[in-house]
């Protein structure tokens, strides 16, 4: 290290901007203990109820969540007594994702814990949470992945840590810093759970919205439509349907790497829509040659292998878009079925289950045009169509809304993370 460096962050608080430089320390010299928790086989022990056992699966991104859950009973868990974790005690995962911790919250004192690395009793006054996040930082990923050992699974010593370094500096910044990014990581949490809520209502309106199988009217209708729902073939809906010849096989000759006519490509048919990844182009005189595959606007574009039956919308935009074999381009008779309607009526249940139940293959599965046409659609009154395709397109906004304010969020705490610490 530069020995005229100065050692503080490039963004500090207000409060603390002329006080003194941040110190280099190892984390031997900061806890009393730094050691492995219970690393061997454990399944004999595990029970459905009885005592939480903290395993590496519940420490990730700086936070212990607890989405899978396991239980040991009474004779394994006072065994490792002298393990015991207590409040404000530091986890780090030491196999698989290494150098993930996480800090020891009140209702987790007393708990057990498997293949993590424990930071307990520190020598000093230090904010367990201020270490935590400079785990987080790109800095200390690239140091802790510099000592990590293993080719497919990733492992971690504790003695390695040991001698690891961080940065301290006086207990008011490190508090301060703690709380600015505990209040980001709430707000993230918080827009993390309206987003999950959001897609947990709209799958619970796809099954309940459409009738079930053998069903002529749905669980879950608007008040002021009655009467029984028609059933009809694709085929019956729609003015054209096609493929594309854009497969695997495709000469290089076709593609380039000018962005002129865009390949609709499995990965570009998502849940929410168009995916903007992993685009390929071809020319705009190859499209115009096999006209049958360019989408016109106002189109829909189907997938033709697993998630057979995915639909989107082409985007709206200027730009050519012409398809792949994975998919097929469908016109449908604005007349009889509403646009919004039909896409999200292809991801029902009782739709997916017939295209996917009659789709080929082994490894990947494939439908065909022919099959796609004779598909039952469960159809009600235009107007009640409309409503469908509404309510589903203000779900989707407002799952989009969540999802860039999340992402805003993951950003924001991404930038200070590398400003605020070392």
């Amino acid at each position: 290290m530069d020995e005229n460096k100065k050692l503080v962050p490039r963004r500090r608080f207000k409060e603390f901007q002329n006080t003194n430089d941040w110190e280099q320390r190892k984390l031997e010299d900061i806890y009393d203990k730094i050691r492995n928790a219970f690393v061997g086989t454990a399944t004999p022990y595990y029970i459905p109820q009885g005592n939480f056992y903290l395993e590496s699966n519940n420490v990730k991104d700086g936070q212990i969540n607890r989405n899978s859950e396991i239980f040991i009973n009474d004779e394994f868990y006072l065994r490792q007594k002298d393990n015991w974790l207590r409040t404000g005690d530091m986890v780090m995962v030491q196999s698989g994702h290494v150098g993930h911790a996480a800090v020891i919250p009140p209702e987790l004192n007393n708990s057990a814990a498997h293949a993590l690395i424990i930071f307990s009793n520190p020598k000093e006054i230090v904010d367990p949470y201020f270490l935590n996040y400079q785990y987080q930082t790109s800095n200390y990923k690239k140091a802790i992945d510099n000592i990590t050992t293993g080719n497919t699974i990733k492992h971690i010593l504790s003695s390695e840590m040991k001698k690891f370094t961080v940065f301290l500096t006086k207990i008011e910044e490190q508090n301060k810093i703690s709380e600015f990014f505990i209040g980001l990581d709430n707000l993230i949490t918080l827009h993390q759970r309206k987003l999950e809520k959001t897609k947990a209502l709209k799958s619970a309106f796809l099954s309940e919205m459409f009738p079930a199988q053998g069903e002529l009217v749905p669980k879950r209708r608007f008040a002021e439509f009655t009467g029984d729902w028609e059933q009809h073939k694709v085929s019956e809906l729609i003015k054209d349907i096609a493929d594309g010849p854009f497969g695997s096989n495709l000469k290089v000759v076709h593609y380039t790497d000018e962005k002129e006519a865009r390949i609709i490509q499995l990965s570009n048919i998502g849940e929410g829509g168009w995916q903007d990844e992993n685009v390929r182009y071809t020319t705009f005189e190859h499209a115009k040659e096999i006209k049958r595959c360019i989408v016109e606007p106002g189109e829909l574009v189907m997938a033709k292998m697993m998630p057979s039956g995915l639909t989107i919308e082409r985007p709206n935009t200027d730009k050519m878009y012409v398809l792949s074999s994975d998919a097929v381009r469908i016109k449908i008779n604005e007349m009889l079925i509403d646009t919004k309607y039909f896409v999200y009526m292809t991801k029902c249940e009782y739709f997916l289950n017939q295209i996917n139940n009659d789709a080929q293959g082994s490894t990947r599965t494939r439908t065909s045009i022919s099959k796609i046409r004779m598909m039952d659609i469960p159809v009600p009154s235009i107007q009640e169509q409309k409503r469908i395709g509404l309510c589903f397109q203000q779900l989707d906004n407002l799952i989009n809304l969540h999802q860039r304010k999340l992402e805003k969020l993951q950003n924001i705490k991404k930038a200070y993370l590398n400003e605020l610490l070392i």
